[in-house]
C-alpha cells in the first residue's frame, strides 16, 4: 500500500483543488487506518477497527467515514470501475467489520482507506 507518498510524489501539473483533494483524503486514511503504533512492532492501526467495537453503529459510522473518500475520488474524475472498487471496499470493510470479534481483526488488516487512497492516486498520476 502506497499511501506514504509525499506532496512531492504529485504530478507536478496536478490543479490545486486536486492537490488539497489527496492532502484530505491522505490524512482521513491515515487516521483511519494507521493513526495508532502497536508498540515493539512497525505495525499500525486507525480508528476503522477502534469504532467497529462499538454495537452495530460504529461499523456503519465507520462506512460514512470511508465514503468521503469515494466522493473526493468521484468528484477528481476517476473512473467507474476503480469507483466501484472502492466502494466495494469500503462495503466488504463494512460488512465483515459488523461480524463480533472477527470484523475488529478484519478492519485492522483489511485498510479499505489506505486501498482507496491507493486507487485514487493511482488515477491522479495516470491522468494528471
Amino acid at each position: 500500500m502506497s499511501s506514504d507518498l509525499t506532496t512531492d510524489d504529485l504530478p507536478a501539473d496536478l490543479p490545486p483543488e486536486k492537490h488539497d483533494s489527496i492532502e484530505r483524503v491522505r490524512a482521513l486514511s491515515t487516521m483511519m487506518d494507521n493513526a495508532i503504533p502497536v508498540p515493539g512492532t512497525d505495525y499500525r492501526f486507525g480508528l476503522d477497527p477502534v469504532l467497529g467495537l462499538l454495537p452495530v453503529g460504529g461499523d456503519a459510522l465507520s462506512a460514512v467515514i470511508s465514503m468521503y473518500i469515494v466522493l473526493e475520488g468521484y468528484l477528481m474524475g476517476v473512473p467507474q470501475d476503480k469507483l466501484a472498487r472502492m466502494v466495494g471496499n469500503v462495503i466488504l470493510d463494512a460488512v465483515v467489520g459488523s461480524i463480533p470479534v472477527l470484523g475488529t481483526l478484519f478492519d485492522a488488516f483489511w485498510k479499505a482507506n489506505v486501498r482507496n487512497v491507493d486507487l485514487l492516486e493511482e488515477h491522479v498520476e495516470q491522468y494528471a
